[in-house]
């Protein structure tokens, strides 16, 4: 199967699109803008803003972020790229920046959608805010970076209105390849299911330096070397793969036991750089999942294999997506790819079998908001953080951690100092 024939054939649907109606309840004609405020203008926030900008009706109107420097930097490219998509420039009046250009850019009437792209430690705070305003929400993940930021957002699921949407940017299940295995996955493919091995070898994240920066300021700039800014490498970046792994069994892990530590990384920050986890499924279903994120020789691979009793699925980043066994199937676009031959993208847009996933997620959620057929993701997000968070406790306790464990120890990370200093 390749990405025409799974178009044609409806299995599209496993992504959750949607055909839009000429006009909603909402008052959206079909193909009309939806004005789109970013909020956190960094490296991942305007890929994927330029992705929504290119791929959907959304339209940049609104820009925020804590920092001067890279709200200047976000408004000169929106400006460029609106200007190349026939679109007229940002109002200076929609740009906001310092502690509270969050509550700003949520209280603005011109705005419709609120992408929150900012350090993992301030998603919950910002989706409080997005989601009290009535604004649809795009929250990258993950959604919270410890116990209590994980129950705050299920309280504010509950407030989502019937009209709002708020999805989480989980964009891998929307990938073409990776939806089309998964139906057949889920339809039993493999039968019994008895194992899962997961992967995520990623380089070491670059410095960020700013002229003059407070220790405050290097910390928040180089957030991904913080576990309190980030989660660590397990909850911000390999969530993906332990996602992909949750969605595939449709389940969350009972319990988790896990080693790796620091072992290479000398510069500021406390993230580990290597994990091997053993995650307990029901049923007694084990996730080996393993992550690095060192080095810069080149080494990038990321994906799942299952294994069943009839059959065995890959489902990589690069390489071909295919199932083996009674019900062999292939997907044809990946066939000629060879594993781990993909690079990694520091702003999350990867090529390979990845490439149409942010794309066709956007789509998916803006024809939730033009149609009147919304979406409210908080819970399933929250799920997976806390399946992440089972690991990582697991490896800093250095013991068999449970879900329940997790729970009862209500692990509380703080900042550690206040941004009204940056006002």
């Amino acid at each position: 199967m390749n990405r025409r024939h799974f178009v044609q054939t409806g299995a599209a649907a496993a992504s959750g699109m949607i055909l839009l109606k000429p006009l909603t309840a909402f008052g959206y004609a079909a193909n009309s803008a939806v004005r789109h405020g970013l909020l956190g203008c960094g490296n991942r926030g305007t890929a994927v803003a330029n992705s929504f900008s290119q791929n959907t009706s959304a339209q940049v109107v609104a820009l925020a972020d804590l920092f001067p420097d890279q709200l200047a930097a976000g408004h000169s490219h929106f400006d460029q790229l609106n200007a190349s998509l026939g679109r007229p420039p940002i109002d200076t009046k929609l740009l906001f920046h310092g502690p509270h250009a969050f509550e700003q850019l949520a209280a603005s009437p011109d705005v419709d959608l609120i992408q929150i792209s900012t350090p993992p430690f301030f998603h919950v705070q910002h989706l409080e805010a997005a989601v009290a305003s009535g604004k649809h929400v795009y929250c990258e993940k993950p959604v919270g970076i410890d116990v209590r930021q994980a129950r705050q957002a299920l309280e504010i699921a509950k407030r989502v209105k019937p009209a709002q949407s708020v999805d989480v940017g989980f964009q891998c299940r929307n990938a073409p390849p990776i939806a089309a295995i998964a139906e057949r996955i889920k339809a039993g493919a493999l039968g019994k299911i008895a194992l899962v091995a997961g992967i995520y070898y990623a380089p070491a994240s670059t410095e960020k330096t700013h002229p003059g920066a407070s220790a405050d300021e290097y910390r928040l700039r180089n957030w991904l070397w913080d576990r309190a800014l980030s989660g660590d490498i397990l909850v911000e970046q390999n969530i993906h793969i332990i996602d992909l792994s949750n969605w595939l069994l449709g389940a969350r892990p009972l319990k988790a036991i896990v080693t790796g530590g620091r072992n290479i990384l000398t510069h500021f920050g406390d993230c580990w750089d290597n994990y091997q986890v053993d995650f307990t499924y029901p049923g007694d279903i084990h996730l080996s999942f393993s992550s690095t994120q060192f080095g810069d020789y080149g080494v990038f691979d990321a994906g799942l294999r299952l294994f069943g009793a009839s059959g065995f699925a890959n489902v990589p980043y690069s390489g071909p997506v295919q199932i083996t066994g009674a019900q062999a199937w292939a997907w044809q676009d990946s066939a000629s790819t060879a594993p781990g031959s993909g690079k990694f993208a520091a702003n999350g847009a990867f090529s390979d079998n990845l490439a149409f996933a942010d794309r066709d997620k956007e789509r998916t959620f803006i024809d939730s908001i033009t149609s009147g057929n919304s979406h409210n993701q908080i819970a399933a997000g929250v799920e997976t953080a806390l399946s992440c968070m089972l690991g990582r406790m697991a490896g800093l306790q250095h013991r068999e951690v449970t879900w329940e464990d997790l729970l009862a120890h209500g692990e509380t990370y703080q900042l550690g100092f206040s941004l009204d200093q940056f006002a």
